[in-house]
């Protein structure tokens, strides 16, 4: 097993862009005549006879500059007019980076500090390994963590929270926030037809769904509803028929799969339904897929995979065509890694945050078939471990959503 080893010593914590939460009426004035600074400005005309690297032309600089890592944008905007004019906006520099298809991803970690329940989002840049931070999130109410659903469109660098629960009273919410990370700020939109928490999310066509949960007077929901984020508008879609909250849910085969999980103890089978948005229709879930979910889920080469929180923390597999699970060939999750986690996947790779904020990322590979008659696939998994800052000592996930910028 390998270890990457990031210490607050070696891996401060950064800033992805400033934050808009407190500024002065000059400064923010200030800001805003920056952001509205675009290529055919007055400054940038005059800074054109200068090249962005001496000896190369400006569309090659420009492809070396868009490279440079967030960390180093302070440093590197001293340089010269030029560079502070592309590296000294975060707008500016994403924005670039979109249409020149620049795509590498970013781990945002929804996490919680153990003592005070304070929320925040801590950001890990998977190309460098290094942890950022963005603007706090504008939720008034002390709230549960665990009662927030998060989804996202990663090839937009936007992400969602949305309900959650008053953490004092019990009170869901209908709070529906925004985050676009080439613009790095929150929005405030319009909010769910139903306060609900602990229900189940999931976007399917740059849809997002929501399904189940509880309701304000703490029963459980049979209701979906689904927001066009173009749009911005909820509208409902078919109920679920029976009443759950939701302990997992995932999408596969563009359809949302909802479970309310093994509860403690195992008296009654967990209940799980599928919706297929092409019908408007919620069907049962699978027997064996329903009491084989035993633990949080990705889905990685079309396949739904479970990090598993009873056996030993093992990685399964889900074979649709027999309705069981298989353990896949691999270690456990390393022993660093320790519950409650959150878990999220980025192409072939799984990426496993636990308490305190080590990472485990798991590299999933296809196994060769054994015959040319053989059609079902086999896998296996490899483990290395992002070490934290030390600041991160008492922080614990409870979300994790991956974005492209």
């Amino acid at each position: 097993m390998q270890r990457v080893r990031i210490s607050s010593e070696q891996a401060p914590v950064y800033k992805l862009g400033d934050s808009q939460m407190a500024l002065s009426p000059k400064f923010r004035l200030a800001m805003i005549q920056s952001s509205l600074l675009n290529p055919t400005s007055e400054i940038e005309l005059s800074l054109q006879g200068e090249p962005l690297i001496p000896g190369l032309p400006d569309d090659v600089a420009l492809n070396c500059l868009l490279r440079v890592p967030v960390q180093s944008h302070a440093a590197c905007r001293t340089v010269c007019k030029r560079w502070h004019l592309l590296l000294g906006n975060k707008e500016r520099f994403f924005t670039r980076r979109k249409e020149l298809g620049f795509k590498d991803p970013w781990l945002f970690v929804f996490a919680f500090h153990k003592c005070t329940g304070k929320v925040q989002w801590r950001v890990l840049d998977l190309t460098h390994f290094s942890w950022h931070t963005i603007p706090v999130m504008p939720c008034k109410d002390r709230v549960c963590p665990h009662g927030f659903r998060c989804a996202s469109l990663p090839l937009d660098g936007t992400l969602f929270v949305c309900g959650g629960m008053v953490s004092d009273v019990d009170c869901p919410l209908d709070l529906v926030l925004k985050y676009e990370m080439q613009k790095n700020r929150w929005t405030v939109m319009n909010q769910m037809i139903a306060a609900r928490s602990f229900f189940a999310s999931g976007v399917i066509d740059g849809m997002v769904y929501v399904a189940g949960g509880n309701s304000t007077d703490l029963f459980e929901l049979d209701s979906a509803e689904v927001l066009d984020p173009v749009k911005g508008n909820w509208r409902p879609i078919a109920s679920m028929g029976t009443n759950m909250a939701s302990y997992d849910a995932a999408v596969l085969g563009g359809k949302l799969l909802v479970t309310e999980g093994w509860l403690w103890p195992f008296f009654v089978s967990p209940r799980g339904q599928v919706y297929d948005p092409r019908t408007d229709r919620w069907e049962n879930m699978a027997v064996g897929l329903r009491e084989g979910w035993t633990g949080s889920s990705v889905v990685v080469y079309g396949r739904l995979f479970v990090v598993s929180e009873l056996e030993r923390m093992k990685l399964k597999v889900y074979d649709m065509e027999t309705d069981s699970w298989e353990t896949i060939e691999g270690p456990p999750l390393p022993e660093q890694i320790c519950k409650p986690f959150a878990v999220n996947a980025c192409n072939s790779k799984i990426y496993v945050v636990g308490r305190n904020l080590h990472v485990a990322v798991g590299y999933i590979s296809k196994l060769k078939q054994k015959s040319s008659c053989e059609k079902k696939l086999s896998f296996s998994v490899t483990w290395h471990v992002v070490d934290p800052p030390d600041g991160f000592s008492d922080l614990t996930p409870s979300s994790s959503q991956v974005l492209f910028a």
